[in-house]
Formats: structure tokens, sequence, C-alpha cells
């Protein structure tokens, strides 16, 4: 039986004069719907706001954060078919674990200097803790009537990151302007036990998970220690009532030392990239917008704290992305709507060598285009519409792996259907709500081989305002009961929930 319990508190108030305060709690505890489900996390969230002039403001922000998700890696399938039956099976070992742990510090200044210039600076320090400790691969075997299983993996990640963000306003005319700097350390070690060996096999059913043991050691593989460095600067030019052109252009530089603590291959890499955008707005009427944008951007092709040696050599990926858009307000306060086309292009991303399959290059690119339509309308007294639908074409241009050349195929797990739709009636103290989900197809590997079906999920609410400072919510999930993959992981779906019913109270004192 699935259980849920979310709690959360906040207070805020004066301190004397010039001071006041946040503070916010909030805690998650769920037995899961399946088993090795329960999940629970927590969050304290703190702020000093000091402002002794009307033109100057301090702020000190402390949070802590930790969290045991559902230690659930998916389900295995059948050849692409979901087993209905697998539904609330789990096959994780008893003892896995997932954990994670962040502390934030952040030291805000605020000063308007004079009706023109506003300073703002920022600085921070992040600590994180990563622990997973898990079995993630699962094959279906029905001939045996077992699930095998392998990838007993120990992974730990521990960071510190210290930064700065400095930042001048300009208000001047037709003019508003923004011109920044953000510094930033990072401090990262990543601990595994690769190559993560280990396997075993559990009934299909009710299967007795066993303990975590792995053959391969668990210990420090590696240190990386990286600088960053971004300039940026931005401009929003309102020439006339019509006309809004904006620009913006930025530059990033990471420095990257990495210390190998057991393969010995140290090394250093420094990247550097310039992105800008360029976008214009016409105000057709007051109500009625048309606008166009074009951005470049740049990407490492893994993480830049854990860029490797067989990395180490490539460049940043480049991208570019142009839009246009027609917002619009409907007369009468009868609602808004927005549509918009794009088209993004990533190039220079990972590929094989095709006269090497051996050989990773650079050389492969991807786009994606499409159509995006929202709106929000509310024709009666009481009622209220809202709904989003994106159709897009998501390929790769060019793109070879080991096992073939992937031109022309899908990326995996992109839909090139997405609509969402919502109804919302109101009267007097009470509204109700139904919604309605869809996800048009996606593919589990960039082969295309593995399909995963379409789906629609309705939800539901029903809100009544006791008095004004207190409102009930009862909350309906997945109405239908639908049995469907909402993402893929390792081969293996990661299943959406199922049917469920939450009951929320609001209170404001």
């Amino acid at each position: 039986t699935d259980s849920l319990v979310r709690l959360g508190a906040g207070t805020t108030g004066a301190l004397g004069e010039i001071a006041s305060y946040r503070l916010d709690a909030y805690g998650v505890h769920t037995k899961g719907e399946r088993d090795l489900g329960q999940a629970r996390g927590g969050k304290l969230l703190s702020q000093l706001r000091v402002q002794p002039r009307h033109d100057v403001r301090f702020d000190l922000v402390a949070d802590y954060s930790v969290q045991h998700p559902e230690r659930y890696w998916g389900t295995p399938h059948d050849n692409g078919r979901i087993v209905p039956a697998l539904r609330h099976e789990n096959y994780n070992a008893e003892d896995a674990d997932i954990s994670y742990a962040d502390t934030r510090l952040r030291a805000r200044t605020e000063w308007q200097v004079n009706e023109a210039w506003t300073l703002r600076n920022e600085l921070y320090r992040l600590e994180s803790k990563r622990r997973w400790v898990n079995i993630e691969n699962y094959k279906l075997n029905l001939a045996a009537n077992r699930v095998d299983r392998s990838d007993y993996l120990h992974i730990e990640h521990e960071l510190e990151q210290t930064g700065n963000r400095f930042e001048a306003l300009l208000k001047q005319g037709e003019h508003r302007a923004v011109f920044g700097w953000e510094p930033a350390h990072v401090n990262f070690r990543h601990i595994n036990n690769s190559p993560y060996g280990g396997a075993s096999s559990v009934s299909i059913a009710n299967p007795v998970h066993g303990l975590w043991t792995s053959p391969d050691v668990t210990r420090p593989k590696l240190d990386t220690t990286t600088t960053m460095h971004a300039l940026y600067a931005e401009d929003a030019w309102q020439w006339n009532e019509r006309w809004l052109l904006l620009a913006g252009v930025r530059h990033d530089r990471a420095a990257i030392d990495r210390d190998e603590l057991v393969a010995g291959t140290d090394f250093s890499r420094t990247l550097r990239g310039t992105s800008w955008r360029l976008g214009l707005t016409h105000f057709l009427t007051p109500d009625t917008s048309l606008y166009a944008q074009l951005a470049t951007g740049y990407d490492p092709v893994t993480s830049l704290i854990t860029l490797n040696l067989a990395n180490a050599d490539f460049k940043l990926s480049r991208g570019r992305q142009m839009e246009v858009g027609l917002k619009q307000k409907l007369a009468g306060g009868l609602g808004e709507w927005t549509a918009s086309v794009y088209r993004i292009n990533k190039d220079d991303i990972i590929t094989r060598d095709p006269n090497n399959a051996a050989l990773s290059i650079q050389g492969g690119s991807q786009y994606s285009q499409g159509i995006e339509l929202s709106a929000a309308v509310m024709p009666w007294r009481g009622w209220r519409f809202e709904g989003n639908v994106t159709v897009l074409d998501a390929q790769f241009s060019q793109l070879n792996e080991r096992s073939g050349a992937r031109a022309g195929n899908t990326p995996a797990d992109v839909p090139e259907q997405v609509a969402n739709l919502w109804g919302h009636y109101r009267q007097g103290a009470w509204q109700a709500s139904l919604g309605a989900r869809y996800v048009g197809k996606r593919y589990a590997n960039n082969a295309n081989s593995l399909r995963l079906d379409p789906y629609t999920v309705f939800d539901a609410s029903l809100a009544w305002q006791v008095r004004p400072d207190t409102t009930l919510r009862l909350l309906g999930r997945n109405l239908a009961d639908k049995v469907y993959a909402a993402r893929t992981y390792n081969n293996q779906f990661i299943l959406g929930e199922s049917r469920r019913f939450e009951l929320v109270a609001e209170v404001k004192f």
C-alpha cells in the first residue's frame, strides 16, 4: 500500500526597524508503490535581510537539504513490451542506497547608486555529497522465469564550489543593460568501484533481493580542480513604442586540472567559448507582438568536472537556435495565446570515425525543429481552459556508433509530440480542475530499435477555500491507472506513477 506524507511550514517577520527574516522547513516521506520504494527527504531554508537605507540591501541565505530517493532504476521489458504484472516489482538489492546532501550559503548585496546605476554582488558556497550503491542493470529471462542482474555500482561524488557573481545594471533612456563577471572554483572527487563487476539472478515475481556485493574495490579514482570565469553583457533597447532590440554576449573560460589517483594519467586543459544572442520584438498593437531571436552557444562534450583524457583534446560543441513567434492578448480579458516555430542545431558532437569505429572523433551533428502553441482562455464566468502542444522533428544529421550509422534517426528519449490540456471551473469557494497529458512515441536508443509507446494520463483536483487563510485540495493523479514508460534508463523502462490520491491542506498564519 502506497502512502505519502508532505509537511511544510514557513514564517517571516521583522527584526527591529531595518532587518527581517524568513524561515522555511519541508519534509516528505513515502512508502512508495513497489518494493524498496521508500523515499524521504527534507529541506531547511533561511534568509536574513538587512536594509539600513532605502538604496542598500544585504541578504544572508543558508539552505540545507537531504534526500533519499526511491531505489528504483527501471523495469525490464519483453522485447520492448511492458509487462504490467511487473509494475510494482523492484530488482535492486535489499541494502541499496541513494542519498544526496547539499549545503548552500549565499551573501547578496544590492546598492542603487543613483537613478541610472545599480550594483549587485552575490558570494556563494555549495557543498554537495552524492552516493549511489545499487544494482542497475536488469534483463528479463522469461524462459527461466528469472531476471538477470548486473552492474553492481558504488559511486560517490564530493563537490565544493565557491563563486561570486557581480553585476552592474544600467537604466538610461531607452536602454536597460547589465554587465557581469562570474568567477568560480570547483573541487571535485569521484569515488567508484569501476568496472562495476557482480552478477546475480532473481525470480521475476516477489524476488529475494539479496545484498549488494561486488568483486571490485571502491576507492577514490580522480580529483579535479576547475577554475571558471564568465564575462557577459546584455542590453534591451526600446527605441520607440513599437520596436525592442535585445542583444547579449558571453565569454566563458574554464581551466581544468585532473589528478588521476589510480591511472596516473594526469592532465590539464583550458576550454574557451564566446556565445551571443540577438532578439527583435515588434509590437503590432498594444496586445499583439511579433518576435524573432537568434542565439549561439557552446557545451563541453562531457561534464567539465569529469572531463577525461580521452576527451581532453576535443573542443566545445557548438549550438545555434533560431525562433520566430507571435504573442497576443485577446480582447475583453478573454485570454491569451502564443505560437512559435524554431530550429536548434548542435555540431561537433562525439561520433565514431567512419574509417575506424574504435576511434571517437568530433564531427557529429543533430537538429530539432518544430512548432509550439500555447493558450489560456476564459470564455465564461468561472471557467478557464489552458493548454499547449509541441510538434517537432528531431534527427541526427551525422552520427556514427560502434554498431552503425545513425543519420536520420531520432535521439533517445525525445518525444516528437507533447500536449497538455486543463480545464478549471470556479464557483464560490470551490474550484474543480481536470487535465490530460499526452506524450508521443519515443525511442530508448539512438539506433531506434526499441520504441516506447505514446501515452495519455488524466489528472484532476478539487479545491475548497474553507477560510481566507485555509484551502483544502484533493488531487487525483493518473485517474485511469495507465501503465506507461515515462523514460528509459540502461535499456530499462522507468514506469510512471500508478493511480494515486493526495489530500493537501494549505494554511496561512
